[in-house]
């Protein structure tokens, strides 16, 4: 048992000559209270779990050790806040719900007091040692969700910009002449994908003309038409001539109510029609036999 120091009692240092050394056994409670607790979680393989357990146990002992205070410690402490947002980031990416991921962090406290109930006898420090703990952990829980949180926003605007992407493929038709057909609605994000990936597509093929099919698109605002003079403008800088083809007798209607200024730009009702005014445009040159697709 750890006894008390003379005078007042110093319930840091107690806590601390508790968990030093301590370390693994630790990590081997925390591993084996989280499979218990939650075997099916998709997160809960178990050495994974054991190298956040070790990661994290090591950190805390470690931080102790300072004179940092308690409750900022999660922030503050380089290698507790690495471990605990390592451990977030972790489980983020393996789907775990992050309230779950917040109770690992804050099943420790029930581990740390079992390890304390028996090394310290003396009820007020066990008390006072308690308080430090939840203190610890509450923070460290707070920085878990906010970490787990940052993380999966990351993962969906990644997977976000992976599906736009793949839903506006540039198309090489034939030598120098690609094209984007767009379907759906036209938004700021979409519009700058639809602009990178053709810029980046008329580099990599030396492109003359650029066609952008707007057939899927339902309707046409102001805001759509800006996009899509913003997305011309780009491809012209790039030295490329641009048609916007599908242009239907009400999209047309609409442009005209909304008084939108397309004069100086290569307009065709259909894509059939803006394919023949790009071979026009190339010289007539003869399609290639397969078309090949950039993103």
């Amino acid at each position: 048992m750890v006894s008390s120091p003379a005078g007042a009692a110093d319930v840091r240092h107690v806590l601390v000559e508790s968990l030093k050394g301590r370390a693994d056994d630790i990590a081997d409670r925390w591993v084996s209270l989280q499979l218990e607790r939650a075997p099916t979680d998709p997160a809960h393989n178990e050495r994974d779990l054991r190298y956040e357990a070790d990661t994290l146990a090591s950190a805390l002992v470690t931080a102790l050790d300072t004179t940092l205070p308690v409750d900022q410690m999660a922030n503050r402490h380089r290698e507790l806040r690495e471990a605990v947002r390592e451990l977030s980031l972790r489980r983020a990416r393996a789907g775990a719900e992050p309230t779950a991921t917040s109770l690992s962090v804050l099943a420790l406290k029930e581990v740390l007091l079992g390890i304390v109930r028996e090394t310290v006898d003396d009820t007020g420090q066990l008390f006072s040692a308690a308080l430090l703990i939840n203190q610890l952990l509450d923070a460290a829980g707070a920085l878990s969700f906010a970490t787990y949180v940052e993380g999966r926003e990351e993962i969906i605007r990644r997977q976000s910009r992976q599906l736009l992407e793949v839903s506006t493929p540039v198309v090489r038709l034939w030598r120098q002449v690609v094209a984007v057909p767009l379907i759906g609605t036209l938004d700021t994000a979409r519009t700058q994908v639809v602009m990178e990936n053709l810029l980046q597509a008329i580099q990599d093929e030396d492109a003359q003309v650029a066609i952008i099919d707007i057939t899927g698109v339902p309707t046409v605002d102001t805001a759509v038409a800006q996009h899509l003079m913003q997305t011309v403008r780009a491809v012209r800088l790039m030295g490329a001539g641009c048609i916007i083809s599908g242009i239907r007798p009400t999209i047309a209607q609409t442009i005209a109510q909304l008084g939108i200024d397309l004069f100086d730009i290569l307009t065709r009702a259909t894509l059939a029609e803006a394919l023949s005014e790009a071979m026009k445009i190339t010289g007539g040159a003869a399609p290639a036999p397969s078309a090949t697709v950039s993103r």
